[in-house]
C-alpha cells in the first residue's frame, strides 16, 4: 500500500462514512469543515476513480457551519476498501489496521487527522491525542508510540462512554510529532502546523521530567523503606515526589488494615 493511500485509509476509517444502498449502490464520503477542504481535493488525485468535492452550509446550535464533502461511488473501489478493512455502516468499534504491508507512519497520521488532536495544554505542555472505540486501533496507537519514542501507553476504555482516550504529553510528544508529520507529507494543514510547533518544544528549566516509560513501579525494598523518617526525607531518599510517598504510605496502611498486604489491587501503582 502506497504511503499516501495508507494515510487516506486511516483517515477514512476514522472520519469516513461508507454507505451501502440497494443492490450495488453506495458511496464513501468524508465531510470536513471548509477550512480543511485542501486534503479532500488531494484525495481526488489519489485514485483512478471518479470522485468529487461538494459544499454545503447549515445552521447548528453554534451558528452557521460551512463544510466540504469528498464522495466516491465506484463499486470496485468500495469493494477493495471493504477487503482492506473499511466496512459499510457503523464501524467505529470494529475497524483495524489493514492486513499486509503498509506505511505505519502515514496510516497513523491519517488516524490522528481523522480522530486525534495535536497541540498544547492550558499549561503549555505539548500533546498528541487519539480517541477511538476500536480496540485494535487503540493497541496500534500504543504499539507505535512505544516503537517510535519508547513511551508506554496502556489501552483502557473509559467508564463514561467506553472509548479509548489515548494521550502522549510532554517530552515524548515532540519527537512523535516530528516523526508523524515529516516535511511534504499529506496531512491536514492545521495539524501539520501544530505538529511543527510541538516538534520544537523542549522542557523548560526547572520542570521535573516524567519517566518516558510511564509510572515508576514501587519495589519491595522501597516499600520497606518508605516509612522511615518524614515524608519529605523519604521522598528525597527514594527519589520520588512527596505526593507519591504519601500515597504509597496510605496504600500500605490500607492493605495492612485489610489484611491484604500482598493484594495487587490494593497496592497497584
Amino acid at each position: 500500500m502506497r504511503p499516501d493511500h495508507a494515510y487516506f485509509f486511516g483517515f477514512a476509517q476514522t472520519d469516513g462514512n461508507h454507505y451501502a444502498g440497494v443492490g450495488q449502490k453506495g458511496r464513501l464520503s468524508i465531510e470536513l469543515s471548509r477550512r480543511d477542504e485542501g486534503v479532500l481535493h488531494a484525495f481526488t488525485d489519489l485514485f483512478d476513480v471518479r470522485s468529487r468535492v461538494s459544499y454545503r452550509e447549515r445552521t447548528t446550535n453554534f451558528g452557521p457551519h460551512h463544510s466540504a464533502t469528498w464522495t466516491a461511488c465506484d463499486l470496485g473501489f468500495r469493494r477493495e476498501l471493504v477487503e482492506l478493512g473499511l466496512p459499510t455502516g457503523r464501524k467505529s468499534a470494529t475497524v483495524a489496521p489493514p492486513a499486509g504491508p503498509f506505511s505505519r507512519r502515514d496510516y497513523l497520521r491519517g488516524l490522528i487527522d481523522g480522530d486525534g488532536s495535536v497541540g498544547f495544554t492550558r499549561t503549555g505542555l505539548p500533546f498528541i491525542g487519539f480517541v477511538t472505540a476500536s480496540q485494535p486501533l487503540a493497541e496500534f496507537f500504543c504499539d507505535q508510540v512505544l516503537s517510535v519514542v519508547g513511551a508506554h501507553r496502556t489501552a483502557n476504555r473509559n467508564t463514561r462512554d467506553s472509548v479509548y482516550n489515548l494521550l502522549v504529553a510532554g517530552e515524548p510528544a515532540a519527537p512523535l510529532a516530528d516523526w508523524l508529520y515529516p516535511d511534504g507529507c499529506l496531512a491536514l494543514e492545521r495539524k501539520r502546523e501544530a505538529a511543527a510547533l510541538v516538534g520544537t518544544w523542549t522542557r523548560p528549566p526547572g520542570m521535573r521530567a516524567r519517566p518516558v516509560a510511564g509510572r515508576r513501579r514501587w519495589t519491595a525494598q522501597e516499600d520497606a523503606d518508605v516509612f522511615t523518617g518524614s515524608v519529605r526525607e523519604a521522598a528525597r531518599r527514594l527519589g520520588r515526589s512527596e505526593q507519591s510517598v504519601s500515597l504509597r504510605r496510605w496504600r500500605l496502611r490500607r492493605a495492612a488494615d485489610a489484611g491484604q498486604s500482598g493484594d495487587p489491587a490494593v497496592l497497584s501503582g
